[in-house]
């Protein structure tokens, strides 16, 4: 907009500027090329520390809002109340900073912003660094965040191993608890996630029991931060939201704790949770939305800063490439830094473990490696995996953080839905759609690549390392399996149902990369066909606890997989150069996949019959032990060796057999 930015900005009025005689239009027009411009972003860049930084003896406020004429703060002696107790006028610092210093202890202190903007534009608004806020998240509130810690809360828990180590389990936390069936008390609250000892109505184990059961490494879950669409206030009215839907970024969802009313509490259950999980075993990754915001014109950032943390189309409307209205703008250099600084903080207040970036192709690239460099200053086995699909918004496409850029962000894991599509087909358009498990021929080829670790799928992906490949045939969006099944295969019985639903767990299980499991797929999880249920009721969402009893054997079957996995590298290999080195392919025709995994000391051979049929399959004659057949996993017969050079495969279903190498050697 001007060659020298900083001698424009020192030779001009800038309150003359924005507050002459035109029209309120053409000056507010003029405001949003100003904020829009490079030189705005590069002038007025701001790295120091923002919201409220709390001291026994006093806090400072903070907020960038470059803009601004005048700011102050207002403080409540309770958030209901809607008149100000106090207004305190902030002080102007340079690169757009205000500052106000509220001596004593301010622990409890609720707040907002007032902003008079250059333009005379005006608004009220929540810290955009809120850590905790009033019930609904309308005013900020003051923490000293050592009073929320859990009496047991200390470090980190020791770093993690590979990712490829990794078993991920995605889950809502109401879903999880909220069904009669669950045993479960705090119902669909942080605290439900903590309960042992809870069953459902047949004596089986539910809850955090079944899942330090079930052999899962990361609880993946869905976002717990204080999102818009649920009303706290109102929580025995029937609600329900996945929280996709952003309002405060970091703070906990009120309607997860016993009192929303008390901004503390939903601190103070959340690390709780988080602790039992880690005491038990289990890493917590968590659902983070930072590509959109639920209602652009009231969202913080754009009360503090307008027009300045959204992208836009050439003719000046919201960018939305997410579907919702708007997409924000990570290259800009201040929202790169509030998703930085809001990582960072979950990280290290809440001893996360994983993120998981939603639509993470609206990201740019820059932003996503800044933020795996700062995870790793904290713990470099933290994980990062996003939606990297390729997303329409106004960003250069060699910039987009997606999967056809993965070899610019390494460390960095997709969603690989490659191996999704191969294995039921597609989740859109035809919901008939078929894969690999539902009869669709000639789908060897790409599972196989996929199960290899997503390799070679150039015109898809470049991804380095097999920690870059999320293996996964379900999650929380679009039918279950189960539903998807019922759509395709309206013909089958029950009993190949389940043989098929098994089947692409098993393949999930098995394949180079890291599995993902969403919460219930084991025991064949239906949501009665709702493709969409982000809003829809407990009665569709909910963990059905009974399934458990129901479905046994495959909830028996999958766990022995996630055994098996965890118990040989060979399932798990952390580079293309292992897999290629260690992975043999044996047969990939007439709908069977089929491999060996081997080193010097031992041989796996995988085999997967997608056909509707029983099926003979040969291989190299020795002895082996049969460790996985018709649906069962038989860990005991590990040294049970017999002479063979061909099995019977039953069909629907994966084999596994194990040889030491010094029996095939002396045959």
């Amino acid at each position: 907009m001007v060659e020298d930015f900083q001698s424009w900005l020192e030779s001009y009025d800038l309150e003359k500027l924005f507050s002459d005689k035109r029209d309120k239009e053409t000056i507010d027009k003029e405001m949003f090329l100003f904020v829009r411009s490079d030189d705005f972003d590069n002038y007025f860049s701001y790295d120091g520390e923002l919201g409220a930084l709390y001291e026994k003896e006093g806090t400072l406020l903070r907020v960038w809002t470059p803009t601004a004429k005048s700011v102050e703060v207002w403080t409540y002696a309770d958030g209901s109340i809607r008149k100000p107790s106090q207004k305190i006028a902030m002080v102007q610092k340079p690169k757009g900073i205000f500052e106000a210093y509220l001596p004593g202890d301010q622990h409890g202190t609720i707040y907002v912003y007032k902003i008079l903007f250059l333009n005379n534009r005006e608004s009220v608004t929540v810290d955009p660094y809120s850590r905790a806020t009033t019930v609904n998240g309308t005013k900020s509130v003051i923490t000293d965040l050592r009073r929320t810690n859990p009496a047991s809360w200390g470090v980190r828990v020791p770093a993690f191993g590979i990712p490829e180590e990794a078993i991920i389990y995605e889950l809502h936390i109401r879903d999880f608890s909220i069904s009669e069936s669950s045993g479960i008390e705090k119902k669909g609250k942080f605290l439900g996630l903590t309960e042992k000892n809870t069953k459902n109505a047949s004596g089986v184990s539910t809850g955090l029991d079944y899942l330090v059961d079930l052999g899962i490494t990361h609880v993946q879950i869905l976002p717990m931060f204080d999102y818009a669409t649920v009303d706290e206030a109102n929580l025995t009215q029937p609600q329900y939201n996945w929280g996709y839907d952003p309002l405060n970024y970091n703070v906990p969802e009120g309607s997860y704790s016993s009192n929303p009313f008390d901004p503390f509490n939903r601190i103070i259950e959340l690390k709780q949770m988080i602790q039992t999980l880690h005491d038990n075993g289990l890493r917590v990754i968590m659902d983070v939305v930072y590509n959109h915001v639920y209602n652009p014109k009231d969202q913080a950032l754009e009360r503090t800063v307008p027009g300045y943390f959204y992208r836009y189309t050439a003719d000046g409307s919201l960018a939305n490439g997410t579907g919702v209205g708007n997409d924000t703008a990570s290259e800009r250099h201040m929202m790169r830094k509030y998703i930085i600084d809001s990582v960072k903080y979950w990280a290290t207040e809440y001893h996360l473990d994983g993120f998981r970036f939603d639509l993470m192709g609206i990201h740019d690239s820059v932003t996503m490696n800044a933020i795996r460099e700062a995870l790793d200053k904290i713990d470099p086995s933290i994980i990062i995996i996003g939606e990297g699909w390729e997303m329409s918004t106004p960003l250069a496409e060699d910039l987009k953080a997606s999967q056809k850029n993965a070899q610019a962000m390494p460390r960095i894991a997709h969603f690989n839905d490659s191996i999704r599509i191969a294995l039921k087909g597609s989740d859109y358009g035809d919901e008939k759609d078929r894969g690999f498990v539902s009869g669709k021929n000639y789908q060897e080829d790409l599972l196989l690549r996929n199960i290899k670790g997503a390799m070679h799928l150039s015109s898809h992906s470049s991804y380095i390392d097999p920690e870059q490949v999320i293996q996964y045939v379900e999650a929380h969006d679009n039918l279950t399996l189960y539903d998807k099944l019922l759509r395709s295969n309206p013909e089958d019985s029950e009993e190949v149902r389940i043989k098929r639903h098994t089947l692409a767990t098993s393949i999930v299980l098995l394949s180079q990369g890291v599995p993902f499991i969403h919460g219930g797929q084991e025991f064949l999880r239906t949501k009665e066909g709702d493709a969409n249920s982000y809003k829809s009721p407990d009665e569709i969402n909910q963990f059905e606890w009974e399934r458990l009893t129901t479905f046994q054997e495959s909830v028996v079957y999958v766990k022995g997989l996630i055994a098996l996995r965890k118990s040989d590298y060979l399932f798990r290999m952390h580079t293309h150069e292992e897999i290629d080195a260690h992975f043999t392919t044996l047969s990939e025709n007439f709908n069977i996949v089929a491999f060996s995994l081997e080193n010097e000391e031992k041989k796996y051979i995988v085999v997967f019959n997608a056909n509707r049929n029983d099926t003979s399959f040969e291989f190299e004659k020795g002895k082996y032990a049969i460790l996985v057949e018709d649906n069962k996993v038989f860990f005991d017969r590990k040294a049970d060796f017999a002479l063979m050079e061909k099995i019977l495969v039953k069909a629907h279903t994966t084999t596994v057999l194990y040889a030491k190498k010094s029996e095939l050697n002396d045959i």
